[in-house]
């Protein structure tokens, strides 16, 4: 089986894809709905829950999905397995679009977006005690980065195709870009460090208003953990999503061996996180079996099970790692948030048709890229 990247052709415009565009379109029509109409006219957030759908899911779930780049990069680079290059460009797309995806949606839930643009030029203004300002900067920057990294795909493309002027843009940058990209993958895996762990600082400012089963000062250390955990476990997805999508033929022995690493990582953070409990003695909560008791264990459960069961179904293990991060950060965010007596919170119907729609979107662009270049390595089975 060839190993060299190549566009998977095909059609673009499938029913699927009809689909995709359609529920897309459809949330395009509601965001600019709430840019015109304000936050309060779309959005059921308070005072008590400021951040919402979109920051949770598209945000604080949405980067740690789009890990995937980051977490293959520790093991091609740092600990040089030049045997899993294949991988590499597939989860950088991934990264790539789920990044841009949750750039979007921090500007739609900003109340006054037309301003966001000061945010990397105002800098004699920067607070520089605010995690959300290095959250912030470090997305804008790694989202070019991504681009950046990537862009020998689309260069190797145009290369390849028929239009004159881009083949000679293309033979003069792609010797440039080759060149300087050392660099930008050390970036690219210094800022998600970065920010990452900046998100679980976030939620250090909340203090006693976290509950005690999520609150910890290990918070920024448990979001690397899962954020590598899940990087790995959307390679893993993603490889057999293309598979079942287009055909391909995935690279079961490597993907065994990275999803080993994404079932280990979740065996790391739930010891690490007992033995936290029982050091700091909260425990015992753990032990109540209330509301907040149930999604713990949940959360556990779903980040060692993929170990326990072993690598024979690396697609169903590499969804429960997915899930278990998800839900992590997710009750983190705002399950075991308590703002205090009096306030709730539940999506409104256009915060969940928006979330839905950029989803949608991330989807479409994904299969239009991996179809006109080389992205994906390997052949279809058709042709193996």
């Amino acid at each position: 089986m060839s190993t060299h990247a190549k566009p998977l052709g095909g059609p673009i415009f499938t029913r699927g894809f009809f689909i995709l565009l359609s529920v897309g379109a459809l949330g395009v029509l509601l965001i600019l709905w709430r840019l015109i109409s304000g936050l309060g006219a779309t959005t059921a957030m308070n005072d008590g829950y400021p951040l919402g759908l979109w920051i949770t899911f598209d945000v604080v779930v949405g980067t740690a999905l789009g890990c995937g780049g980051y977490a293959v990069a520790f093991v091609v680079y740092i600990f040089n397995k030049g045997k899993y290059h294949p991988l590499v460009r597939p989860a950088i797309l991934t990264s790539a679009l789920g990044y841009s995806i949750a750039g979007a949606s921090v500007v739609i839930d900003i109340g006054r977006w037309w301003n966001v643009w000061k945010v990397p030029l105002y800098f004699r203004h920067w607070n520089f005690n605010s995690a959300l300002l290095e959250v912030a900067l470090c997305i804008m920057t790694y989202v070019v980065v991504l681009w950046i990294e990537l862009s020998p795909a689309f260069l190797e493309g145009f290369r390849n195709g028929n239009n004159e002027k881009l083949k000679a843009i293309s033979n003069k940058l792609l010797p440039i870009i080759d060149k300087a990209l050392i660099w930008f993958i050390a970036l690219g895996m210094l800022l998600p460090t970065m920010h990452q762990s900046s998100l679980g600082a976030l939620m250090l400012l909340a203090g006693p208003r976290l509950h005690p089963l999520w609150f910890t000062p290990f918070l920024p250390l448990f979001f690397l953990i899962t954020v590598l955990a899940m990087g790995y476990a959307i390679v893993v997805f993603e490889s057999y999503f293309s598979s079942m999508t287009f055909g391909t033929k995935p690279e079961t022995a490597m993907l065994r061996n990275i999803q080993m690493l994404a079932a280990w990582g979740g065996v790391l953070f739930v010891v690490w996180r007992l033995i936290d409990l029982g050091v700091r003695g909260n425990f015992g909560l753990a032990l109540q079996l209330d509301m907040f008791g149930i999604f713990f264990w949940i959360e556990n459960l779903l980040f060692v099970l993929p170990a326990l069961l072993g690598p024979k179904n690396l697609f169903r293990n590499a969804c429960v790692v997915l899930l278990a991060g998800a839900l992590y950060r997710f009750d983190t965010f705002l399950t075991a948030f308590d703002p205090g007596p009096g306030w709730h919170y539940f999506p409104s119907v256009q915060e969940l048709f928006i979330s839905i729609g950029l989803v949608a979107i991330e989807v479409a662009l994904y299969v239009v890229i991996v179809k006109r270049f080389p992205i994906v390595s390997g052949v279809r089975e058709s042709e193996a």
